[in-house]
């Protein structure tokens, strides 16, 4: 999907530090309309769910428990879009796999969940665990403070993913019918026990969706953040950010008839 969306720039920023920024491609957006609505929808459901709801429902019924799921604010369904995309980045350009969609599980419409944004995990050559901890932000634009607001939630807890948001992955792979998820959903509990994964083995994932380039105030907190975790900013800039959000979010749930 990125392949067709975007372009994507990446500047090395020292040994551990690399700066993306990602900019549509003219009729990207419409190559790529279709897959990304997709996609939106399985952050909130299984298609198989879905699917499901159709051939009992009908096209009516499985759309109402769709949008049951869907934020209605344009507040809230910017930052849901922006962790979405996020998401999908990083396992499009890093081997980093995120193997929750975590919006599935909200309490409510409105209710914000807790913990990182996104939790990727991947091994290294020796068979250990690797995590990034993502934070994703989007707007209209996004200024100074809001990148220094998420860069200091990547440096809480000693610069490690939450405790919740470890003991929430493992558990939900835990509960599949994968032997190799639950066997990895053991190892995260483990990790989340011994604390045993050092900082050079951690990386910090911030992300941010706006109607401005942000390249330059990603750069300068790049330029900042600390050398002992390897750091992944991206800036994705959309024109007419909050009408492609509004227009994403409605066709995604209006499922129609085919």
């Amino acid at each position: 999907m990125f392949d067709d969306w975007c372009d994507i720039d990446e500047t090395a920023r020292g040994e551990r530090k690399k700066l993306c920024g990602l900019t549509e491609k003219a009729g990207g957006r419409a190559a790529i309309k279709d897959e990304l609505i997709e996609r939106v929808r399985s952050h909130y459901d299984k298609l198989e769910q879905i699917a499901d709801d159709v051939e009992r429902l009908g096209f009516p019924g499985a759309s109402a428990i769709l949008r049951e799921r869907l934020p209605r604010t344009a507040r809230e369904r910017s930052g849901e879009l922006g962790e979405i995309i996020a998401t999908e980045f990083i396992e499009h350009h890093t081997g980093f796999r995120i193997p929750v969609r975590r919006l599935r599980y909200k309490d409510g419409r409105e209710m914000a969940l807790r913990g990182d944004d996104y939790v990727g995990i991947d091994e290294d050559d020796e068979q250990r665990l690797l995590f990034l901890k993502g934070e994703a932000k989007s707007g209209r634009t996004v200024p100074q403070g809001v990148v220094a607001d998420a860069r200091e939630r990547l440096s809480e807890n000693d610069g490690r993913p939450t405790t919740i948001s470890l003991l929430f992955v493992a558990d939900r792979l835990l509960e599949s019918d994968d032997e190799n998820d639950k066997a990895l959903g053991r190892r995260i509990r483990d990790e989340v026990a011994l604390r045993a994964v050092p900082p050079q083995r951690i990386t910090h994932g911030l992300f941010a969706l706006s109607g401005n380039n942000a390249d330059a105030v990603l750069d300068a907190d790049l330029e900042e953040a600390d050398g002992a975790h390897n750091h992944l900013s991206a800036g994705f800039h959309v024109e007419g950010h909050q009408a492609f959000i509004a227009e994403i979010y409605e066709e995604a749930g209006n499922l129609g008839d085919d």
